[in-house]
């Protein structure tokens, strides 16, 4: 079966990491964002997508094609004009009469997709939120949903989207998609998925809904962090450093080089890091950064990053350099 991963977004809230690094690429619990995504649709029966890059699109695809041997196919968003805009762009790539997965590309997620892949019926992946406003929600009769709100002001559903959507016949979401585009159908001025998916459901395609009690936001340094500490509990190594004490959950990478330091809990130091005689938790720790005589607590330091002497909390961009003493 065919995925398509819309990253071509930039991802400000994350800025200082995005400006040198498209926001799928940050690690979170030892691999980048899309590394997850990819990781658990292959195992889920996935062996083709087509991917939708824009900003910083070719470290994408170098990452991609580095890693994985699936067939990928990599389609330009030059132009912003929202996600069913993006969507559109794969039509040349996906056959009408075929299902069609599609996965938000900053959207990591933990449910077996298998009995979803499988269905004769769309469906949406859902999860109940408190305050459903932030969200496209779904409004449900029975096992039937019977309406898509994208961001409702007056909450009328706590079923908000996820991210995750399974289209039983592609072909027909494409015409959704046409019609909205002709009829210059937008909210909040972009052609909206969620407006293509209920054109479909008001011509009478029955979809349904799916749980996903595991997902897990990545948009920004918090919540970023928050991912990172939950996973990392889900699979954590068992480490031990001499000189140092390890305290779960962590990853560090076996090439990384630590003396004389505390890591963890929640810690994740990427490939090539030099740590030394340092305190690192609830952080994360990019490739060939150089950290000492340091006390780090739920902090992001970049990747060729230099940080010394001090003791705060930090959001440090790729090729930084502080140091304090």
């Amino acid at each position: 079966m065919k995925a398509i991963i819309p990253v071509a977004g930039v991802g400000s809230r994350l800025r200082p990491h995005t400006y040198s690094q498209p926001k799928v690429l940050l690690n979170v619990a030892g691999k980048p964002i899309i590394g997850h995504i990819m990781d658990k649709l292959i195992e889920s029966g996935i062996d083709e997508a087509v991917i939708i890059v824009g900003y910083l699109g070719s470290k994408i695809e170098e990452y991609l094609t580095s890693n994985y041997s699936i067939k990928l196919t990599f389609v330009t968003q030059a132009e912003q004009l929202g996600l069913a805009h993006a969507v559109h762009m794969c039509r040349p790539h996906v056959v009408d009469e075929e299902p069609l997965f599609i996965i938000l590309g900053d959207t990591i997620f933990d449910v077996d997709l298998m009995p979803v892949l499988d269905s004769a019926v769309s469906s949406l992946g859902v999860k109940e939120v408190e305050d459903p406003r932030r969200f496209g929600v779904a409004v449900t009769e029975g096992d039937r949903i019977v309406k898509l709100v994208e961001k409702p002001e007056q909450p009328v559903s706590n079923l908000a989207l996820v991210g995750l959507y399974f289209l039983h016949r592609a072909g027909t979401l494409f015409s959704s998609i046409e019609h909205i585009i002709a009829n210059d159908i937008r909210t909040k001025g972009e052609f909206q998925l969620t407006d293509a998916l209920q054109h479909m459901i008001d011509l009478g395609e029955p979809f349904s809904t799916f749980p996903v009690q595991g997902w897990y936001d990545c948009g920004k340094p918090e919540t970023l962090l928050a991912t990172n500490e939950v996973l990392l509990q889900k699979n954590h190594q068992q480490k031990s450093l001499p000189g140092c004490i390890v305290n779960p959950p962590v990853f560090i990478a076996d090439n990384a080089i630590i003396t004389n330091s505390i890591i963890g809990p929640n810690a994740t130091i990427a490939e090539h890091v030099v740590v030394k005689d340092s305190i690192i938790m609830n952080s994360i720790i990019g490739r060939k950064s150089q950290v000492s005589d340091i006390m780090l607590d739920r902090s992001i330091v970049g990747n060729n990053a230099v940080v010394s002497a001090m003791g705060h909390e930090l959001n440090i961009g790729d090729y930084s350099e502080i140091r304090m003493g």
